[in-house]
């Protein structure tokens, strides 16, 4: 036997011995577990993609499983830069006519002109202004009395409601510019001075006594009128003319221009698009379903859970909640296929948009109810869909024991390498005693040979 290590000095190659020693020993329980160890992860992997497609299908039935999210109104009008609108689900659906007499205005005036410019004094004491039914005052000093001081001490004023005080240059000199930053009639400004040496009274105003000032801008609330009555806001944003409609006035209309409609309606696109999220994820599931129960004739290979009971009985029960009608509902919405929506011979879901559209538009809150209520499809299907996820279900469950499996294997091979490393161990000790013994025989047989031949060579003489 050649060799290329020879632990004893002999000709016997050891470590070649020891080694197809322990591989013949170790062969069979490394098959076995090699077995085992594809077998647990393809289930693995297997029930992973179950619980994927099962909670990318529980996400579609999320939009769907209450009634709430039915109510979801879509509101239009005529000219959005005249009139824009909101609506929520109190809206009642409907068209309204709506004429913008005027929008709110934030007031602004401006004083005479100051010949100096910015820095111009106009006098020292107390300036106390109003907003609405706030105020503030400001104490001008020497050391603020100029045009420009007293805009500054307007506009850093800690406790100021919101006038903004800013200095406009023209050929007659500067002029003090105050401007609400609110809206409607009720914000009015006023300004009135005290005490000082009375130059302030140079920019006092008000409503009765407006002095140098000009009105720019008046301060007035926004004004519509629909359906024969007239709505106040002061603010551009009107929430209480129809219930569940906000709106958003942005222009005057003309007799020319004419009214704007705003039309209020059933989110039917909306709703639409979440029932063909809730068929293609049911269909993506069907389809996960149908590969991992499949087996291919031809090949004779099936799939990872051909035959599962856990599989077959999720199978079973979608059909089942898919298929039942729904009690309580309206005659022509008790089922999904009273709405367009039918089972194929593949196991998978059609939509007939037609049919669909049909049953949104005659009974929108019966669609609703076959979906979203208590005992609706999607309600149903998410509680069976959640019940199998959820934490100590039985998918979870089966991935625990298949943890545990995984776990176990690993300790067996662990346990196994450390049994060939023990018998690896010994055989080498027995084949490296038996190198060094033949070792020794061989030269006692090469001296024997020695002597022989010497007493051979004697007896020739």
């Amino acid at each position: 036997m050649a060799t290329t290590t020879a632990v004893g000095g002999s000709q016997i190659d050891v470590q070649g011995l020891v080694s197809q020693l322990v591989a013949a020993e170790r062969a069979t329980p490394d098959a076995q577990i090699a077995r085992q160890t594809t077998q647990v992860t393809t289930q693995i992997s297997a029930l992973g993609a179950l619980m994927g497609s099962l909670s990318t299908f529980r996400s579609a039935l999320t939009s769907l499983k209450s009634v709430d999210v039915f109510s979801t109104r879509s509101v239009s009008t005529t000219d959005d830069a005249v009139l824009g609108a909101t609506a929520t689900s109190k809206a009642v659906p409907g068209s309204f006519d709506i004429d913008v007499v005027q929008l709110a205005k934030a007031q602004q005036i401006s004083s005479g002109a100051f010949s100096g410019g910015s820095s111009s004094v106009v006098g020292t004491g107390t300036l106390t202004l109003s907003l609405g039914d706030k105020n503030f005052s400001v104490a001008i000093t020497d050391a603020n009395s100029t045009l420009a001081g007293i805009r500054d001490a307007i506009n850093s004023a800690s406790d100021n409601p919101g006038v903004r005080a800013t200095l406009v240059q023209g050929t007659t000199g500067s002029r003090l510019v105050l401007s609400s930053s609110q809206t409607g009639a009720a914000n009015k400004i006023t300004v009135a001075q005290s005490g000082g040496d009375g130059g302030l009274a140079q920019i006092a105003y008000s409503a009765a006594t407006p002095g140098s000032y000009t009105v720019i801008k008046p301060a007035q609330d926004a004004i519509i009128e629909i359906a024969g009555a007239q709505t106040t806001s002061a603010s551009n944003s009107i929430d209480n003319a129809i219930d569940g409609v906000s709106l958003t006035v942005k222009q005057e209309t003309t007799e020319e221009s004419g009214p704007v409609t705003v039309t209020v309606a059933y989110d039917n696109a909306g709703v639409t698009a979440r029932i063909r999220n809730f068929v293609s994820a049911y269909n993506a599931l069907a389809g996960q379903i149908g590969r991992l129960r499949s087996y291919d004739a031809t090949s004779k290979t099936a799939g990872p859970m051909l035959g599962d009971s856990l599989l077959t009985s999720i199978e079973s029960e979608l059909r089942s909640a898919l298929g039942a009608p729904v009690s309580g509902q309206a005659e022509g919405f008790k089922n999904l296929a009273s709405i367009g929506i039918t089972t194929q011979l593949d196991g998978t879901l059609g939509v007939d948009d037609t049919k669909l559209n049909k049953a949104l538009s005659t009974n929108f809150e019966a669609v609703g109810k076959l979906f979203g209520s208590d005992n609706g499809i999607a309600a149903r299907l998410y509680k069976q869909v959640d019940d199998r996820l959820k934490t100590g279900g039985a998918i979870d469950t089966r991935s625990k024991n298949l943890t545990d499996q995984q776990k176990a294997i690993q300790k067996r091979k662990d346990d196994l390498d450390a049994r060939m490393l023990v018998l690896q161990q010994g055989y080498l000790k027995q084949f490296t005693r038996l190198d060094t013994l033949l070792s020794q025989l061989q030269v006692t047989s090469s001296y024997m040979s020695q002597q022989i031949e010497s007493l051979a060579n004697m007896s020739k003489k």
